[in-house]
């Protein structure tokens, strides 16, 4: 693991239950709807799906919220919902674990995200959503950064979770990295490419590579040396001292702005620890609640992204929207270590 030792990792693990993070973002549904395939309709040339169960848990930055609880630390969700069925029981879910719902507004005007995915013998067969992609009102955007700033001032850091579904704005971006700042709180982005360039001096970007790509108007590449080139553009075009750069299978990228006069960039390739890819749904929100998670418990930006990485590759082995709990990471980290990853 470049020469960072199975303990040290593992006391920076045990100390996430120290703080506490606030996740901003765009909070949803995920329902699963399994079952099996065992005929093709008459009706019409389409599977018929006999449902075997079904399950919701909250996806989006509401995955990013359960992530955190996982492992352990004290988690602050704050976003906008329907007043609905699904919107009451994602606020129930998330009080069910403990976490603070005060920065949840309710919106009578839109419903809450869902997205609903049908699973049949392990093959995705369709997914249906059911949303608004519209910006919040004048109105929405004043009362919610109300309600943020006290959650702000008791927290280690904050989370953007941007799905674009128009929570994220620009004054909002601006305002809560301005308060953060003014704070000394660090801030944690997983960005969508419409917003990609308003996301300046925060601390950390998380993008996947076709949102690094497509932030900076350019048609996505994986491989290392263009890899390598919009990581150092987007670090010079929002000011960053962090990047990590999800790729996939090839696993991350990290991009550091090193301590010093000469302020020399330094990128690290780290493979992908997964020993089996079942289902990347939420792979990201593990991601960015790792990493955030792990730079408050004090590990350097190359620490947080090999537990970042250790945590994706359990998450991605488990159906639907999971979570990767603190004893899983622990064991992936004493697997890693001794496997010489």
């Amino acid at each position: 693991m470049n020469k960072i030792s199975k303990s040290r990792l593992q006391d920076i693990v045990h100390r996430f239950s120290e703080h506490s993070l606030l996740v901003a973002g765009d909070l949803m549904m995920d329902r699963f709807v399994w079952g099996r395939v065992d005929r093709i309709s008459p009706e019409a040339p389409v599977p018929v799906v006999e449902v075997t169960r079904e399950e919701d848990c909250p996806g989006g930055a509401g995955n990013v919220v359960f992530n955190l609880v996982a492992l352990e630390a004290k988690a602050y969700a704050s976003g906008i919902v329907g007043m609905d069925a699904v919107g009451e029981k994602l606020v129930r879910d998330f009080e069910y674990k403990g976490i603070n719902v005060e920065g949840i507004l309710l919106d009578p005007a839109r419903p809450t995200s869902l997205k609903t995915r049908v699973i049949a013998t392990h093959q995705h067969i369709v997914r249906f959503d059911k949303e608004s992609k519209l910006a919040i009102t004048r109105d929405f955007e004043s009362r919610f950064l109300n309600i943020l700033k006290p959650l702000i001032s008791q927290v280690s850091a904050v989370i953007l979770s941007d799905y674009g579904k128009g929570l994220i704005t620009p004054r909002l971006i601006s305002w809560i990295t301005s308060q953060a700042k003014k704070m000394g709180k660090a801030v944690f982005v997983d960005p969508k490419p419409e917003n990609f360039k308003l996301y300046k001096n925060v601390t950390c970007v998380t993008p996947n590579t076709a949102e690094a790509f497509l932030g900076m108007g350019k048609l996505p590449k994986n491989d290392d040396e263009q890899i390598e080139s919009i990581g150092k553009e987007i670090m010079r075009a929002l000011f960053l001292k962090e990047l990590v750069i999800t790729r996939g299978a090839k696993g991350m990228s990290l991009f550091k702005l090193n301590a010093g006069r000469s302020g020399s960039l330094s990128v690290t390739h780290i493979p992908t620890r997964a020993k089996e890819v079942f289902d990347v749904t939420g792979a990201g929100d593990t991601v960015i609640a790792t990493y955030a998670l792990a730079r408050c418990a004090s590990a350097t930006p190359l620490e947080a992204a090999q537990l970042a990485n250790l945590a994706a590759g359990v998450v991605v082995g488990k159906a639907g929207t999971a979570t990767v709990h603190r004893q899983e990471l622990l064991e992936a980290v004493e697997e890693g270590v001794h496997s010489g990853g």
